[in-house]
């Protein structure tokens, strides 16, 4: 099997698993060099994993060996490391959200369909064992059809652990653009598209303070709602209901359930690719936890740049790809957008549902 060699741009705390998955976990993937705007820290990381090339970022995209750019850049400049890849003619991965506004996402798609190359980004954690087995029984009618969906991601905001949390209370950060994505993409992965959405979003701060590392008592001023609270109307009839919080100390609700004419589906934290999937239907008197039908229980990030990868080279559809990437991001400024102009916002952009993967029962078929 051929080895698609990634570059990754971006050192900082989620590019270790990235790096030791790509080089270990997937048989069609191997890591030829890495970059950072701090070039000790990508020289830090090259020694640490092996990497052979640490490179600045305009030396990474000049190297006709990389096809892959993984972009683990901060949000505000994925567009534009997405970009400088994809005009070098590299197919580009980007880490959540795709970008941060609509115009910039927009651009990206425009600019990878001109220039024949593909747009992935994260989650790819719809791709694990929790969420593809609840896929499944979504799929194999086990609840009936959808009618009702609730999600929910309540903290208090990574400022007390996060060595520099100041992005996150900017414009792009925010628990709707932080963590909505995985909420989201899990949603339209299980259920479907999104017609149009309602929203109220308030900042329940005006600062927070960083508690720890060399940034520990700096003060950031917040400038982005920090509590997102949504009605969604999905494409195939069902309606949803999200919250999305950087203002809760502490919660006891579901991370997602999705409720059918014929029974309720409790579904596992989209933030990570395993966790229970349990089913109760209408004469159960508790609830049964269903086996993994995929497997890809353990943190399996890069799965959706392996995949990318496999499928640019047979010519079949991604499934973590820049279409549904953009429809979540759409959805998630449409929130926002409901929430200052106090009224339901039609969301214009279209995807389909992501195809699953294939069952364990099925392994010849996966092609990483």
């Amino acid at each position: 099997m051929k080895k698609h060699v990634i570059g990754i741009v971006g050192c900082g705390k989620i590019s270790d698993i990235y790096l030791k998955n790509l080089s270990n976990m997937f048989s069609n993937t191997t890591v030829g060099a890495v970059s950072d705007l701090v070039p000790e820290r990508a020289e830090a990381k090259a020694k640490e994993y092996g990497i052979k090339k640490a490179y600045s970022a305009k030396e990474m995209m000049a190297d006709e060996q990389i096809e892959i750019v993984l972009n683990l850049t901060i949000p505000s400049v994925h567009a534009e490391v997405a970009l400088a890849a994809i005009r070098a003619g590299k197919h580009v991965y980007n880490e959540k959200p795709l970008a941060v506004t609509r115009a910039e996402g927009e651009s990206i798609l425009a600019e990878a369909e001109k220039n024949g190359v593909r747009v992935g980004c994260a989650p790819d954690t719809f791709l694990g064992a929790g969420l593809q087995t609840a896929r499944a029984a979504i799929d194999s009618g086990m609840i009936g059809r959808p009618v009702a969906a609730t999600a929910f991601m309540l903290g208090h905001g990574p400022e007390k652990w996060h060595p520099d949390p100041e992005f996150f209370y900017k414009t792009g950060g925010g628990p709707m653009f932080d963590m909505g994505p995985y909420y989201l993409t899990a949603l339209v992965s299980l259920i479907g598209p999104i017609n149009a959405v309602a929203g109220i979003a308030r900042k329940g701060l005006e600062q927070r303070t960083v508690g720890s590392g060399i940034k520990e008592g700096q003060v950031i001023t917040v400038d982005i709602p920090t509590h997102i609270a949504g009605l969604i109307d999905f494409h195939g009839g069902a309606v949803g209901t999200i919250i999305t919080s950087f203002d809760v100390w502490a919660n006891n609700l579901p991370r997602i359930e999705i409720h059918g004419t014929l029974g309720s589906l409790s579904v596992p934290d989209p933030n990570t690719f395993g966790g229970s999937v349990k089913i109760k239907r209408e004469n159960d008197t508790e609830w049964e936890e269903l086996p993994y039908t995929h497997g890809h229980s353990e943190n399996s990030r890069g799965i959706g740049v392996a995949d990318l990868a496999s499928s640019a080279e047979d010519g079949t559809p991604h499934r973590a790809n820049g279409t549904v990437a953009y429809h979540v991001l759409d959805v998630m400024h449409a929130f926002h957008d409901a929430s200052d102009q106090r009224r339901h916002v039609e969301i214009s952009s279209k995807c389909e549902r992501p195809a699953p993967l294939p069952t364990m029962a099925d392994t010849a078929a996966l092609q990483f």
